[in-house]
């Protein structure tokens, strides 16, 4: 009798794939051509993005430099092509490219704007990147804010050198009143004491010590900042600022006590309720009229501290947005390992909160750098305002699209990094899960 046996002994060999279903066809079947309504649409967008590309590529790549002026452009356009229609002219850019990065900053001392970069970079380095960069670094970056302004408007070095002693005395005042007087106490004194040190102390003691060693480099006017420039800084300190200045207004907002809560409500609902460009116009016209006769009050700084509150507010809702999204449970937890206010804070509920808010944030971020053109309109050179001033030259009357898609490329890569960057730390934090 024959046996036959129902379990097989040998593994049978691996067969190749269809080669429909691997490789780059098996990739175009499933993300494109997966279903008759996705080859439709594949189709459809194909066809609009070929129509697209096909006047814009002409127009970037089949196109003059090397020129003076705009009639001269369009002279070699019609020599080459026959026809001015579909072709750019970026002589313009050629010749204008220093001015809209750097406006009318002497050339001479550019480098200082490319150190200050530099610095911007590095110093931002062991914030973005903290497992990778040595820890050492992050003294620049506490330094960063004191020698950055230094750089780009010069004169004596005394004068950041006060700016940095007073946030010294603020922080002595609070280590040596904390453990004395309770955390408000020391709050409020670390605060009054840096304010009292610059408004009563640092210009003096400033200018008396630049009389015994002055140090220093050429000074800049605020009125020759312009160009890209102009935008970079004003970001960054909006940036910079917004997001600590945010914390506070969120975590005052939430608070038990009524005054604060009030105070911190009525700054947010206020500032988020009046268009960026009315606390412009309040910084460059109305603030002075508040001030006592004869301050100087540098038009620049003034810009920064309405772009900073502005961006602060829209923060502090950001971040108000993950607090309210953490469950009660991590509180009570911060409770019963016996940690004080602070601490529960800074150790378990706004590093929770952050990490959930991180889409917000960044897109905060991405907005105010954006909004830094607005400033053209108050008078100061923007890269939009230095446009305009290059359009109404008579050499390059009548010139529109170029200059402005240099602008547009500027502010991409910086606006397109930051969403790298973020969809980058959400990764690594793993946010959502």
């Amino acid at each position: 009798m024959t046996q036959q046996a129902f379990v097989r002994t040998e593994m049978l060999p691996e067969k190749v794939p269809p080669a429909s279903t691997v490789g780059v066809v098996g990739w175009l079947r499933e993300n494109l051509f997966s279903s008759w309504g996705n080859s439709v649409l594949t189709v459809i967008s194909l066809a609009a993005i070929w129509y697209v590309f096909s006047g814009v590529l002409p127009w970037i790549f089949q196109s003059v430099s090397g020129t003076a002026s705009l009639t001269e452009c369009r002279e070699v356009m019609n020599e080459t092509w026959g026809s001015t229609h579909g072709h750019a002219c970026w002589s313009v850019v050629n010749e204008r490219w220093l001015q809209l990065l750097y406006g009318f900053y002497p050339d001479h001392l550019y480098w200082r704007v490319n150190l200050a970069l530099v610095l911007t970079l590095l110093a931002l380095a062991p914030v973005l990147f903290s497992q990778q960069m040595p820890r050492q670094m992050i003294w620049l970056t506490a330094l960063y804010p004191f020698i950055m302004p230094w750089l780009l408007w010069g004169g004596s070095i005394w004068g950041p050198v006060m700016v940095a002693l007073g946030f010294l005395l603020g922080y002595a005042a609070y280590r040596i009143l904390e453990p004395i007087a309770g955390s408000l106490v020391a709050v409020i004194a670390a605060i009054a004491a840096p304010v009292a040190w610059w408004f009563l102390l640092s210009g003096s003691a400033a200018g008396a010590i630049d009389g015994l060693v002055p140090l220093g480099i050429e000074a800049v006017e605020s009125r020759k900042f312009g160009g890209f420039m102009l935008a970079v800084l004003l970001g960054i300190v909006a940036i910079g600022c917004s997001l600590p200045i945010g914390i506070v207004l969120a975590l005052g907002r939430q608070s038990d006590l009524m005054l604060v809560k009030a105070l911190c409500v009525g700054f947010i609902e206020f500032i988020r309720g009046v268009p960026l460009i009315t606390l412009l116009f309040v910084a460059s016209l109305l603030l002075n009229l508040f001030l006592p006769p004869g301050t100087n009050f540098d038009i620049i700084l003034r810009v920064m501290i309405m772009m900073t509150l502005f961006a602060a507010a829209y923060m502090a809702e950001v971040i108000r947005g993950g607090l309210a999204a953490l469950p009660k449970g991590q509180y009570e937890g911060a409770d019963s390992l016996g940690l004080n206010y602070w601490q529960a804070q800074r150790l378990i509920i706004m590093p929770q909160a952050l990490k959930i808010s991180i889409p917000g944030i960044v897109s905060t971020f991405i907005g105010i750098f954006k909004d830094t053109t607005l400033v053209s309109i108050i008078g100061l050179f923007d890269v939009i305002g230095l446009a305009g001033a290059i359009r109404a030259d008579t050499a390059w009357n009548g010139i529109y699209w170029e200059l402005f898609a240099f602008i547009a490329l500027l502010f991409f890569i910086v606006c397109f990094s930051m969403s790298r960057y973020s969809m980058y730390l959400e990764r690594k934090l793993h946010t959502g899960h």
